[in-house]
């Protein structure tokens, strides 16, 4: 049986963590606030091993099929009998494997941050953040019902919202968080209203009630979730509104403007964000409902298979431009997500056809691994040379060793290598997607090509092009390659992007909860290795020594070039009808109606009482010769009156 206390202090231990560094760190913790923070992600990661081992190999399967248990359940609001919002943690194998990798990153993110973040002014404040960070996404994946993931959901955004804008002195930081802040909220309206639509027709807030209700209707909520709106049904409708939601958080085109805008935070923060938390918490969305998705509604989940596939390929061609080291990262791991959802996109329910479910949480758990370490290594090399671009590197696989070697190991794995962890999920996926839809294999297929070029393109650029020349007076009065405790987390996850492919996931994590082992299809993995070695190949004559092809090939396919390193113009077409179609053509004409007609109907009415009070308030002035005078004139008038009504 479960320890509820133990299952409560996973999410409780970084929210506790918060609150002492955030009430008290600035005065009382301001050099322990790094530890703090580290030792209670320690515990909850802990906590999060013994839960996942108790729940996979001890209580969480019955007759054959893992569960789902609700450990802890309590009222919240009751607003009458019968009615309420419960709250709860709900434990099931994506849920456990969630709590896993979320607790881990984020305990890797903390001990590197101990080097990388010492000697800032806000020190305690950015601990703060990071705890308020995790304790949120934690409270997201163990969330009963959808009204509690939606709240937790909001405290995600609000978290990155903080820590994208840590350096607050910096316009462009500001700006960034506003920007992710804001696009994500228009997202979560999307969600939100999703959630109505959904909980009002199953009559519950409640996940496993919701999927129970949605995927074995009754003829009378089949009828009425059947009703049509715009040629679509009610439900269809509930799950696009909630996948917009997931998009929006995902960074799904056309909703990503915000992802590489992100990167203004510490490069441990966009570490945190992009490998295990907020980007990926739309996959989770859509894994939780997949039983609603997959039996009730195909057509939405066609929908999220094509938008998954073309922000895949959409993010790789852009990342092949950029020369910011952490854009790339970052537009790569937007095709990475896309993966993710092109992979439950193409996926059915139960056994073999839910391979592309195994897939994506599969692809979900190898990709939090070797794309952490892809940012933190990125961290330590901004730590050395105090630059994001890619022309202030070269050659530093001679001063950085231990960063070189993780930063390979991250590279062949996210390049589908065997037998590097990615090459594993990857062939998943591609498999998955060979056997439904050949137009989205061919999509992942190409991406993967060009994941394997610009990955490559970033490693020979920073390790090898050119010999790296400091900026400091000598190399020896440099600060070093990085403090053991950034090393330690590189070579810990290092470990796990070489390791994590081997677990073998589909007996744990599948779409019914029933175990099936997945094989290993030869034929299938010669296509996607022979395109990624292809990538890899043309991005070592371009880029690993110092030449002019690079300038030759950009600049014969110029306007496409162009276009990719202005990310497709997307920000601009933004920009335009923000403010050319909002601001001007419903934004001012608002305004207007809203000063002269809303305002002026209100300051008419205003006036019109002023002028009627002017004129009456004669009547009440106090003097008893004036009422007399008016009385005897009433008077006067009342006998006149009776008098000429007589006659």
């Amino acid at each position: 049986m479960f320890n509820n206390i133990n299952i409560l202090l996973i999410p409780l231990l970084p929210l506790v963590g918060f609150l002492l560094l955030g009430l008290f760190g600035k005065k009382h913790f301001k050099s322990s606030a790094g530890w703090i923070g580290t030792l209670s992600l320690l515990a909850s990661t802990a906590l999060s091993l013994i839960t996942a081992y108790q729940y996979f190999f001890v209580s969480g399967k019955v007759n054959g099929v893992f569960q789902k248990l609700e450990v802890v359940k309590f009222a919240w609001l009751e607003f009458s009998p019968g009615m309420s919002i419960n709250m709860g943690v709900l434990l099931d194998p994506i849920s456990v494997m969630m709590i896993v990798i979320v607790t881990f990153v984020s305990l890797m993110v903390h001990i590197y941050s101990l080097g990388y973040m010492k000697g800032e002014e806000r020190y305690s404040t950015y601990y703060a953040f990071l705890s308020l960070f995790t304790f949120s996404m934690l409270g997201l994946v163990l969330s009963s019902n959808i009204f509690q993931i939606y709240i937790f959901w909001e405290l995600v955004g609000v978290s990155s919202f903080l820590l994208i804008g840590f350096y607050f002195d910096k316009p462009s930081a500001v700006a960034a968080s506003k920007k992710a802040f804001i696009v994500t909220r228009f997202a979560d309206l999307g969600f939100l209203i999703g959630i109505l639509l959904l909980s009002f027709h199953a009559q519950t807030l409640d996940f496993k009630l919701l999927i129970e209700r949605l995927t074995t209707a009754t003829p009378q909520l089949q009828s009425t979730i059947a009703t049509s709106f715009l040629g679509a049904s009610v439900l269809t409708w509930g799950l696009l509104l909630i996948f917009i939601g997931g998009a929006g958080k995902s960074a799904m085109f056309p909703l990503h403007i915000w992802l590489p805008d992100a990167m203004e935070g510490p490069a441990p923060v966009s570490a945190l964000i992009h490998a295990a938390t907020m980007v990926v918490a739309g996959v989770y969305l859509v894994a939780r409902l997949f039983p609603v998705f997959a039996i009730s509604c195909p057509v939405a989940l066609h929908v999220v298979g094509y938008i998954g596939g073309f922000s895949a390929l959409f993010a790789a061609t852009i990342a092949c431009t950029q020369t910011d080291i952490k854009r790339v990262l970052a537009y790569s791991t937007m095709s990475q997500i896309g993966y993710m959802m092109l992979a439950l996109g193409v996926s059915g329910y139960g056994g073999e056809n839910g391979l592309g479910f195994t897939a994506s949480m599969f692809h979900l758990f190898t990709h939090a691994m070797f794309k952490a370490l892809l940012f933190l290594g990125a961290g330590a090399v901004i730590h050395y040379v105090h630059s994001n671009e890619m022309k202030d590197m070269g050659g530093l696989r001679k001063y950085m060793p231990v960063t070189h070697l993780t930063f390979l190991i991250a590279c062949l794995a996210i390049a589908g290598v065997p037998p590097f962890s990615g090459f594993f999920s990857k062939e998943e996926i591609l498999s998955a997607a060979y056997q439904s839809h050949k137009g989205i294999y061919f999509v992942a297929l190409a991406t993967a090509g060009l994941t394997a070029f610009y990955m490559f393109r970033l490693y020979f650029s920073i390790f090898w092009k050119k010999e790296y020349k400091t900026n400091h007076e000598s190399v020896d009065e440099h600060h070093g390659e990085a403090p053991w405790t950034m090393k330690i987390p590189l070579l810990l996850l290092g470990v796990m992007a070489i390791c994590a492919g081997f677990v073998p996931f589909g007996l744990f994590v599948s779409s019914d909860g029933i175990s099936w082992p997945s094989e290993f299809n030869l034929m299938m993995s010669i296509a996607p290795v022979a395109i990624g070695l292809a990538g890899i190949g043309l991005a070592w004559i371009i880029y690993k020594s110092e030449n002019n092809l690079s300038g030759r090939v950009s600049e014969a396919g110029r306007g496409l070039y162009q276009s990719a390193y202005h990310k497709f113009y997307i920000d601009e077409v933004y920009l335009f009808v923000t403010k050319k179609v909002v601001f001007n053509l419903i934004g001012r004409p608002s305004a207007w109606i809203d000063k002269n007609i809303v305002d002026g109907a209100i300051n008419l009415s205003a006036d019109l009482t002023d002028d009627t009070s002017g004129l009456i308030k004669g009547w009440q002035s106090g003097k008893l010769q004036q009422y007399a005078i008016w009385f005897f004139v009433g008077v006067i008038g009342m006998v006149w009156l009776f008098v000429y009504m007589l006659n």
